[in-house]
């Protein structure tokens, strides 16, 4: 049965996920590293780059709340199962 708690469950899987990442030992040796995204002025973004900033920009703005979701969502598991 799919339900939102199951739905706000694999959101904030996936946050953590995507805030463990590391930059030299994963995204380097698929060649996502921190050199990798250089272009030349007035060039569009291409998606690897977008994808890139995004991973940095959730890293950013998630990694301090999201210790406190967890807390929470692990005290909800552990007192309503």
């Amino acid at each position: 049965m799919f339900t939102l708690w199951n739905l706000i469950e694999a959101s904030l899987l996936c946050l953590n996920a995507v805030c463990i990442l590391h930059e030299e030992r994963f995204l380097a040796k698929i060649g996502w590293g921190a050199n990798a995204n250089v272009q030349g002025f007035g060039e569009p973004p291409t998606v690897k780059t977008q994808l890139l900033n995004l991973i940095r920009s959730i890293r950013t703005v998630v990694k301090y709340p999201l210790i406190f979701i967890n807390i929470l969502a692990i005290l909800f598991k552990l007192i309503l199962g």
